[in-house]
């Protein structure tokens, strides 16, 4: 029984999915572009997109990055870091002494509802952070790094080499087929590229370079973990 009803949510999960997909396409068939001029920022001072950061990544890439960090000591900084609730979930490690900073002043004042220190939290551009040469031991962000235009990135990349000592570790969605690539302007724009692309923009800056699967997934892309090593 058991088993016949697995079967059930599977196929009914594989529906949903090419329906996802399906509606994907025609929306990328008026909305994508190569070259895209700017970084789309409105959404970052939207009420509801606070409200999802406080959960989004909780049952898949929260568990990786504290699986990647449990056994690490020092100065952890949260790229892009939201309303910090990432940091929130770290805050356990006491071997970590957690900081994060965004550049939307409404997502960090959103870190009120959390108990962590917020003096340790600030509002900053991720390509002109602020923060001293080596500052932090390592540096991590989830979902962030593909929102950039492309000389964003390679800005972002050159900040966080800069501000980082040892590991640098960025959580970032894979394109599954070339038909998906390219800047995607759906509910968030984004870049949505192979493996490939995004380890030629991280060779500019790192020398080791581990990839990892994450349990993050949609219709047309797969969640990656890039590690990057000084």
């Amino acid at each position: 029984m058991v088993t016949y009803i697995n079967k059930i949510i599977f196929f009914l999960n594989k529906i949903k999915n090419t329906l996802i997909e399906i509606k994907i396409k025609q929306r990328l068939k008026k909305n994508k572009s190569k070259n895209p001029e700017k970084q789309d920022l409105e959404i970052y001072w939207s009420e509801n997109f606070r409200a999802e950061l406080n959960d989004w990544g909780k049952k898949n890439v929260w568990p990786e990055i504290k699986c990647f960090t449990q056994f690490l000591k020092g100065d952890v900084v949260d790229m892009c870091c939201g309303t910090g609730s990432t940091i929130n979930y770290l805050n356990k490690n006491k071997n970590l002494n957690l900081f994060g900073f965004d550049i939307s002043d409404y997502l960090i004042d959103g870190s009120k509802k959390f108990d962590i220190n917020h003096q340790n939290l600030r509002v900053a551009d991720a390509t002109n952070t602020g923060y001293m040469k080596n500052q932090f031991d390592y540096s991590y962000s989830i979902g962030s790094l593909e929102h950039f235009t492309e000389e964003g990135i390679r800005k972002f990349l050159n900040e966080t080499s800069r501000i980082t000592k040892k590991i640098s570790m960025h959580q970032i969605p894979v394109a599954k087929n070339n038909e998906f690539e390219g800047w995607l302007v759906l509910d968030q724009s984004y870049f949505n590229m192979s493996e490939d692309w995004w380890l030629e923009k991280f060779r500019k800056n790192y020398a080791h370079i581990e990839v990892c699967d994450s349990l993050w997934e949609d219709p047309i892309s797969f969640g990656k973990w890039f590690i990057l090593y000084k």
